[in-house]
Protein backbone atom coordinates (compact mmCIF):
# COMPACT_ATOMS: atom_id res chain seq x y z
CA UNK A 1 0.00 0.00 0.00
CA UNK A 2 1.30 3.56 -1.07
CA UNK A 3 2.38 5.63 2.53
CA UNK A 4 0.02 8.62 0.66
CA UNK A 5 -2.85 6.06 0.57
CA UNK A 6 -2.06 5.18 3.98
CA UNK A 7 -1.90 8.32 5.17
CA UNK A 8 -5.15 9.45 3.79
CA UNK A 9 -6.83 6.29 4.80
CA UNK A 10 -6.03 6.51 8.40
CA UNK A 11 -6.53 10.18 8.42
CA UNK A 12 -10.08 9.23 7.89
CA UNK A 13 -10.26 6.94 10.55
CA UNK A 14 -8.70 9.25 13.41
CA UNK A 15 -11.66 11.64 12.16
CA UNK A 16 -14.56 8.95 12.66
CA UNK A 17 -12.98 7.25 15.65
CA UNK A 18 -12.71 11.01 17.06
CA UNK A 19 -15.95 11.74 16.64
CA UNK A 20 -17.30 8.00 18.20
CA UNK A 21 -15.04 8.85 20.82
CA UNK A 22 -16.71 12.40 21.40
CA UNK A 23 -20.03 11.01 20.99
CA UNK A 24 -19.49 7.91 23.72
CA UNK A 25 -17.86 11.06 26.13
CA UNK A 26 -21.11 12.95 25.51
CA UNK A 27 -23.30 9.95 26.13
CA UNK A 28 -21.31 8.66 29.00
CA UNK A 29 -22.25 12.50 30.52
CA UNK A 30 -25.75 11.65 31.02
CA UNK A 31 -25.50 8.66 33.11
CA UNK A 32 -22.86 10.22 35.72
CA UNK A 33 -25.36 10.44 38.21
CA UNK A 34 -25.80 6.79 38.53
CA UNK A 35 -22.90 5.51 38.76
CA UNK A 36 -21.01 3.95 41.46
CA UNK A 37 -18.53 6.94 42.00
CA UNK A 38 -19.96 10.09 40.11
CA UNK A 39 -16.28 11.96 40.30
CA UNK A 40 -15.06 9.36 38.56
CA UNK A 41 -17.81 9.33 35.93
CA UNK A 42 -17.36 12.95 34.90
CA UNK A 43 -13.67 11.94 34.63
CA UNK A 44 -14.73 9.50 32.51
CA UNK A 45 -16.81 11.78 30.60
CA UNK A 46 -14.17 14.14 29.87
CA UNK A 47 -11.76 11.54 29.03
CA UNK A 48 -14.36 10.95 26.10
CA UNK A 49 -14.64 14.43 25.30
CA UNK A 50 -10.78 15.06 25.54
CA UNK A 51 -9.77 12.20 23.72
CA UNK A 52 -12.38 12.13 20.73
CA UNK A 53 -11.12 16.05 20.07
CA UNK A 54 -7.60 14.88 20.36
CA UNK A 55 -8.16 12.10 17.66
CA UNK A 56 -9.96 14.35 15.92
CA UNK A 57 -6.53 16.79 15.79
CA UNK A 58 -4.21 14.21 15.26
CA UNK A 59 -6.37 13.12 12.13
CA UNK A 60 -6.35 16.59 10.57
CA UNK A 61 -2.55 16.50 10.62
CA UNK A 62 -1.67 13.21 9.68
CA UNK A 63 -1.09 14.27 6.40
CA UNK A 64 1.77 16.22 7.97
CA UNK A 65 3.77 13.30 9.48
CA UNK A 66 7.01 12.73 7.80
CA UNK A 67 6.94 8.89 8.90
CA UNK A 68 7.69 5.43 7.56
CA UNK A 69 4.43 3.34 6.89
CA UNK A 70 6.00 1.05 9.22
CA UNK A 71 5.71 3.93 11.66
CA UNK A 72 2.43 5.75 10.37
CA UNK A 73 0.95 2.42 11.16
CA UNK A 74 2.74 1.72 14.83
CA UNK A 75 1.34 5.14 15.88
CA UNK A 76 -2.10 4.86 14.16
CA UNK A 77 -2.86 1.73 16.45
CA UNK A 78 -1.40 2.82 19.68
CA UNK A 79 -2.60 5.91 19.24
CA UNK A 80 -6.61 4.51 18.99
CA UNK A 81 -5.48 2.02 21.89
CA UNK A 82 -4.19 4.73 24.29
CA UNK A 83 -7.44 6.90 23.74
CA UNK A 84 -10.21 4.29 23.80
CA UNK A 85 -8.02 2.73 26.73
CA UNK A 86 -7.89 5.48 28.67
CA UNK A 87 -11.63 6.24 28.29
CA UNK A 88 -12.68 2.81 29.44
CA UNK A 89 -10.02 2.40 32.44
CA UNK A 90 -11.88 5.86 33.60
CA UNK A 91 -15.55 4.42 32.80
CA UNK A 92 -14.61 0.77 34.31
CA UNK A 93 -13.47 2.79 37.44
CA UNK A 94 -16.94 5.07 37.53
CA UNK A 95 -19.18 2.38 37.47
CA UNK A 96 -17.58 0.24 39.62
CA UNK A 97 -16.70 2.33 42.60
CA UNK A 98 -13.17 1.06 42.03
CA UNK A 99 -9.78 2.48 40.89
CA UNK A 100 -7.52 2.97 43.62
CA UNK A 101 -4.47 4.47 40.66
CA UNK A 102 -7.15 7.42 40.33
CA UNK A 103 -7.17 8.49 44.13
CA UNK A 104 -7.96 12.09 43.17
CA UNK A 105 -11.51 11.11 41.46
CA UNK A 106 -12.12 9.40 44.60
CA UNK A 107 -11.15 5.74 43.42
CA UNK A 108 -11.34 3.35 45.94
CA UNK A 109 -9.94 -0.22 46.35
CA UNK A 110 -12.06 -2.58 44.06
CA UNK A 111 -12.53 -5.73 43.44
CA UNK A 112 -8.27 -7.53 42.39
CA UNK A 113 -9.85 -8.36 39.12
CA UNK A 114 -11.35 -4.70 37.96
CA UNK A 115 -8.06 -3.36 39.90
CA UNK A 116 -5.94 -5.32 37.97
CA UNK A 117 -7.99 -4.54 34.67
CA UNK A 118 -8.16 -0.16 35.23
CA UNK A 119 -4.19 -1.01 36.29
CA UNK A 120 -3.40 -2.50 33.47
CA UNK A 121 -4.98 -0.08 31.03
CA UNK A 122 -3.73 2.73 32.48
CA UNK A 123 -0.11 1.84 32.53
CA UNK A 124 -0.28 0.15 29.31
CA UNK A 125 -1.74 3.49 28.06
CA UNK A 126 0.64 5.99 29.17
CA UNK A 127 2.82 4.15 27.34
CA UNK A 128 1.64 3.94 24.19
CA UNK A 129 0.61 7.70 24.28
CA UNK A 130 3.97 9.05 25.55
CA UNK A 131 5.66 7.11 22.47
CA UNK A 132 2.60 8.51 19.93
CA UNK A 133 3.46 12.05 21.13
CA UNK A 134 6.97 11.48 20.85
CA UNK A 135 6.86 9.75 17.16
CA UNK A 136 4.16 12.56 16.52
CA UNK A 137 6.78 15.21 17.04
CA UNK A 138 9.25 13.65 15.28
CA UNK A 139 7.22 13.46 12.21
CA UNK A 140 6.48 16.58 12.20
CA UNK A 141 9.62 18.26 13.19
CA UNK A 142 10.67 15.80 9.83
CA UNK A 143 8.43 17.83 8.07
CA UNK A 144 9.10 21.27 8.85
CA UNK A 145 12.85 20.20 7.39
CA UNK A 146 11.24 18.78 4.34
CA UNK A 147 12.17 21.14 0.81
CA UNK A 148 9.21 21.57 -1.16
Amino acid sequence: METTYLKILQSKRLLFFGVLLFFLGLLVGMFIPIMANPRMGLSSHLEGVMNGLFLLSLGLIWNQLALSQKWLSVTFWLTLYGSFANFLAVLIAAITGSGKMMPLAGGKQGHDMVESIISFLLISLSFAMLTVCVVVLIGLYRHLNLKD
